[in-house]
């Protein structure tokens, strides 16, 4: 028998593996491809404090081993999550986070203060590192300043388990992760997408309406690892890896670098059963390494 489950500040997870805000949807949309419940977490798509329709189309492209997308957080708002989606989610036999985005730090706070009355919202993922937003998002997440303005002001708003989500487009990620995690942060979560571009060269002209995007998917794997596992030694809290994960393969090699749990995005897209089955291949890796419970296994690579 191994132990599955992993604690992540306050929260224990029945499983390491959740899924990454903005790929699954509100976890409805796949509830016929799998059982919901098998599943450590579900991240569901960004929401903010007033409604957003997204930059314009086209805002996505198929890149070599990836994606760009630059959707921009669309939502119908936080009001409309509470009312509308939250009575429907609430009961799911898994943890329900929502990642939470703002343009401004007030719009942070916002969103937070009317999630606090849903009991059921088990954590909060604070996104600080969207690419695709002309106010907040990244630019909160590249500087230590903004990173701790943000986080030591939704600290104030939230009293239970919150994840901060870093951007990789910094020159040092570990500084970001301090930072953080000084603020009040119980846990961060990183990769989010890679700042990137494409260009349709018959029409000449850039294959996004916004120039650029968000890279994801698995070309982006090997940084990922290497910032989560950067990461992993310069903080105390827990880290929660991402990018890149197509298989339960990554996701334990994510673990060895130092994740606590893991988030799957992009593959998704191909695979909607990809997360059901890395649980079941953390399990059998487990078993087979005679690791009984994830706490072994994260940061267990051997240098």
């Amino acid at each position: 028998m191994v132990d599955l489950s992993v604690k992540i500040g306050s929260l224990t997870l029945k499983n390491p593996v959740m899924t990454a805000s903005g790929t699954f949807g509100y976890g409805e949309e796949f509830a016929d491809f799998i059982d919901l419940s098998r599943l450590g977490g579900i991240i569901v798509k960004g929401t903010t404090l007033n409604p957003r329709q997204g930059n314009p189309y086209p805002r996505m492209a198929e890149t070599p081993s990836g994606m760009l997308n630059a959707v921009g957080l669309q939502n119908k708002g936080v009001e409309y999550f509470a009312s509308n989606i939250y009575p429907r989610i609430k009961d799911l036999d898994t943890r329900v986070i929502v990642n939470v985005s703002g343009a401004s730090i007030d719009d942070y706070v916002g969103v937070c203060e009317r999630l606090q009355g849903l009991d059921k919202v088990a954590a909060i993922e604070v996104n600080i590192s969207c690419p695709n937003v002309k106010q907040g998002g990244m630019s909160f997440g590249t500087t230590c300043d903004g990173c701790e303005s943000v986080v030591s002001a939704v600290r104030k708003a939230w009293d239970r388990t919150m994840i901060v989500k870093l951007t990789p487009n910094v020159t040092d990620i570990t500084e970001i992760a301090r930072a953080a995690e000084a603020a009040g942060a119980d846990a961060v979560s990183l990769t989010n997408t890679f700042l990137g571009m494409a260009i349709d060269v018959e029409r000449q002209r850039p294959c996004l309406s916004t120039i650029t995007g968000g890279l994801s998917g698995a070309c982006i794997r090997p940084i990922a690892v290497r910032m989560v596992w950067q990461v992993a030694n310069a903080v105390k809290v827990p880290v929660v890896g991402l990018g890149g994960i197509m298989n339960g393969r990554d996701a334990v090699e994510f673990m060895l670098a130092g994740a606590t749990a893991v988030q799957i995005g992009t593959a998704n897209f191909i695979d909607p059963q990809v997360t059901v089955k890395a649980v079941e291949y953390i399990e059998d890796y487990m078993k087979r390494h005679g690791i009984t419970s994830c706490a072994e296994l994260t940061g267990a690579m051997k240098v």
